[in-house]
């Protein structure tokens, strides 16, 4: 567990350290990240044999994934500026025998990462618990680094938020008193702070086609939707990146891009097995989901490239 450990806890105290806004505050030309969501070790086997309430007993297949990933990833170039996980690293929830063994496999496949690509890990209801309490909080935070902070990158002030607070906070009220606290500032200084972009990562989705859809259990209730979209609108959020849904989704709103990626590990639509890269210039955000066996075989999509130039 020695070496790149600490590449799993740099989040702390709100702030991701080496990608404070004093690092990063300026614009430095086009960039790209990996957008990564649901590991969700121990997933792919429970949901074939319909057994998802177990918490998985194998989970050697989506180990093998998130290492082909770490391959291709450490093979582009240029590199990645930082590779954001969406949540749901691990499928046994809080408490369940076999998260211990679930966390420290997936700490072991992502240690082969170049340790010059930041790791940044958002908190899902599996991570948590779908109703998370102040102890499933701090086990996540020990495990990945804070559950909700801030982090610059090249002018560009991304905000990384624990999405299952708006789902359901009954269990730690005050907790997400305080993450609501923190995000009212963060939005209120976004919309005062010369910055390129604002980005939003978080688990759950504001939505999965239409901010006016019906609540669903892969998106956030209706009026903590409108409430969200409302504000982040104000602060000048150019997207929000999300996972939870196992497909490819997502939508545009009057200016708002709501990415919506499909799982790195199990599939519950269509989609094959992949990533997002997202590249950011001057005046847009642009993605595309690369299926893991392309992002190996020919890297990233030639017109995103043209874009990096």
């Amino acid at each position: 567990m020695a070496g790149n450990e600490s590449i799993f806890l740099r989040a702390k105290d709100r702030i991701y350290k080496g990608l404070t806004e004093d690092e990063q505050k300026e614009w430095n030309g086009p960039f790209y990240f990996i957008k990564v969501a649901d590991p969700q070790l121990g997933l792919m086997k429970a949901w074939r044999i319909g057994d998802c309430d177990s918490g998985g007993d194998e989970w050697a297949e989506e180990v093998q994934l998130i290492k082909q990933a770490v391959q291709a990833i450490n093979k582009l170039q240029p590199r990645p500026r930082f590779v954001v996980l969406c949540g749901d690293l691990v499928h046994a929830m809080p408490g369940n025998s076999f998260r211990e063994d679930q966390v420290k496999d997936l700490k072991a496949a992502l240690r082969g990462i170049d340790p010059n690509i930041p790791l940044v890990f958002v908190s899902g209801n599996h991570d948590l618990g779908n109703a998370p309490t102040p102890d499933t909080v701090e086990q996540f935070c020990c495990d990945w680094g804070d559950d909700y902070f801030s982090f610059w990158v090249g002018g560009v002030l991304c905000l990384v938020l624990n999405s299952q607070f708006f789902f359901d906070s009954s269990g730690c009220p005050e907790l997400m008193a305080a993450q609501e606290v923190w995000l009212e500032k963060q939005l209120q200084r976004a919309a005062q702070t010369p910055c390129r972009h604002v980005l939003v990562f978080q688990h759950i989705p504001l939505f999965l086609r239409a901010p006016e859809e019906e609540d669903d259990y892969f998106n956030l209730q209706r009026g903590i939707r409108e409430n969200l979209i409302r504000r982040f609108k104000q602060a000048g959020v150019k997207a929000v990146f999300s996972g939870h849904y196992h497909r490819n989704a997502g939508g545009f709103h009057d200016g708002l891009d709501m990415v919506v990626s499909s799982a790195i590990g199990c599939q519950l639509g269509d989609d094959t097995h992949g990533v997002r890269v997202v590249v950011v210039t001057e005046d847009e955000v642009t993605h595309l989901y690369h299926s893991l066996d392309q992002l190996t075989e020919r890297g990233i999509d030639e017109d995103l490239k043209k874009l990096l130039a």
